[in-house]
């Protein structure tokens, strides 16, 4: 069901996005599109698999197949690891740097220093339309897969460590994946 707030921002975020757009938008390689793809077949139907040297998020739909999505990911140093499971979804989410990323980009990240403003959601927040919240052991990694005002950023390792999708791959997955489902990157 639409909310008037989704339904706002949803109509927000496409005016700017389509008055922001230059004469020819960003398109991603192709294989970074969303495509069916074989993959191991002991793979569980629901899980997320991410690949970050490849830059490709696997989310299985059947036994030995998988949806592939390009994604952009945590510089050398700033990556995730591990397992997880996706405890939060948010649609158009706030945003707020981690106290690190703060520490350690300060020309980028100085607005945010010794307050606490937290950016509203909309076209113009980094974590984009979609978030997914990590979660390991009922504890928030603070990484997420998320959406991004950087397209150029996919199938490259240039983030602070979360996942970035475009847009609309991003709109896609979560509608795609409920809360609880299980995530390995390796």
């Amino acid at each position: 069901m639409i909310t008037r707030r989704n339904f706002i921002a949803t109509a927000t975020a496409g005016t700017a996005i389509a008055a922001g757009l230059p004469a020819h938008a960003f398109e991603v390689e192709e294989k970074f599109r969303p495509q069916q793809v074989r993959i191991k077949a002991d793979l569980l139907p629901g899980q997320i698999l991410i690949l970050p040297r490849a830059h490709f998020l696997y989310f299985v739909t059947a036994p030995g197949q998988a949806i592939r999505y390009g994604v952009g990911v945590g510089r050398a140093g700033l990556e995730f690891t591990g397992d997880a499971v996706i405890q939060v979804k948010k649609e158009w989410p706030t945003w707020r740097p981690t106290q690190e990323m703060i520490e350690r980009d300060p020309s980028s990240y100085g607005r945010f220093r010794n307050n606490d403003y937290v950016q509203p959601g909309g076209p113009t927040n980094p974590l984009g339309a979609r978030a997914l919240y990590l979660f390991q052991n009922g504890r928030d990694t603070f990484y997420r897969i998320h959406g991004t005002t950087e397209p150029q950023s996919i199938g490259r390792s240039v983030s602070n460590g979360c996942i970035r999708m475009l847009n609309e791959h991003v709109i896609d997955l979560y509608n795609r994946v409920p809360v609880g489902t299980p995530v390995t990157v390796l």
